[in-house]
């Protein structure tokens, strides 16, 4: 796709937070990646498991009420049956929250035992949370913490200027020291992080961003824009479906053409509100 290529990686940036994770890991117990539920795939940065190592990792499937709840669920069973724990969680409205500290719970269910068994069972479980830009890591944070930041100073063997929440007695969580960007390993990635809005629109062409959304659809739930656009021929191209939607929106220009630039991007806001309906683009059979 034209114009991926100006979405840059940060090696930069991730060189720097690669680093300090590597300085935080002794310090905690697990970690947390909070992605988009929509694109699984693409709103995780493929070096997380390198860089965290034998940590335990828990996933939690963000938004999970834009995307399908049937792929949402293929998704979690998939993760359990590489060994890796997630859920899926609104942080707008709280969805799914009340999974979390049992998850940790049960994914550390070791940890306790020997915390238990040495006279330590007031010790609470740390867990990094972390996450690309925009997929709602701080919204998640802010949720379960309910506000309650912890004064990391006055801990002994807390590295101070980390950002430490309390949530309970028995658990704590820490937000990602730097950054963790995505690696735009081939333009998908870009283009389907640029479909939900986590990368600006500015960076992509508009109506090519729409065509290839267009595209997407039609193979993976047709229904769905016949439902929300009426009668749509899908055996053309994506460009022409394009235009027979603004056609149809009534957004036409002097000849009779279709304003393609304002039906890309009303296309774009009905898909990310999810008024063309509850869609994951990222199926894991496509990634099989």
């Amino acid at each position: 796709m034209s114009g991926t290529q100006n979405i840059q990686w940060f090696p930069g940036h991730m060189a720097k937070t690669r680093r300090k994770i590597k300085e935080i890991l002794p310090l905690i117990d697990a970690v947390a990646e909070v992605t988009d539920a929509r694109v699984p795939v693409s709103s995780r940065n493929p070096e997380l498991k390198s860089l965290i190592g034998d940590k335990p990792l828990i996933i939690l499937l963000n938004k999970c009420d834009t995307a399908d709840p049937e792929e949402t669920a293929k998704w979690i069973k998939h993760y359990k049956s590489e060994g890796t724990a997630a859920i899926g969680i609104e942080c707008k409205t709280g969805k799914g929250l009340n999974l979390f500290k049992d998850t940790v719970k049960n994914t550390l269910a070791d940890r306790l035992q020997q915390y238990a068994e040495k006279g330590m069972s007031g010790k609470p479980l740390r867990i990094m949370v972390v996450g690309i830009p925009n997929v709602g890591k701080s919204s998640f944070i802010n949720r379960i913490a309910g506000g309650g930041k912890a004064k990391v100073e006055n801990r002994p063997g807390v590295t101070r200027g980390n950002q430490w929440f309390t949530i309970d007695r028995q658990l704590e969580l820490l937000d990602t020291p730097g950054v963790l960007w995505p690696k735009f390993e081939d333009e998908t990635v870009g283009e389907h992080l640029a479909f939900t809005g986590a990368v600006k629109d500015r960076i992509l062409d508009t109506e090519l961003l729409a065509v290839r959304l267009i595209e997407l659809m039609a193979k993976k739930c047709p229904e769905k824009l016949i439902s929300r656009y009426g009668g749509l021929d899908l055996e053309s191209d994506s460009y022409d479906i394009l235009c027979q939607i603004g056609k149809k929106r009534g957004m036409v220009i002097k000849g009779g053409e279709t304003d393609t630039e304002r039906a890309a991007n009303m296309l774009l806001e009905e898909y990310r509100s999810c008024k063309i309906g509850n869609i994951t683009l990222e199926r894991v059979e496509d990634y099989a």
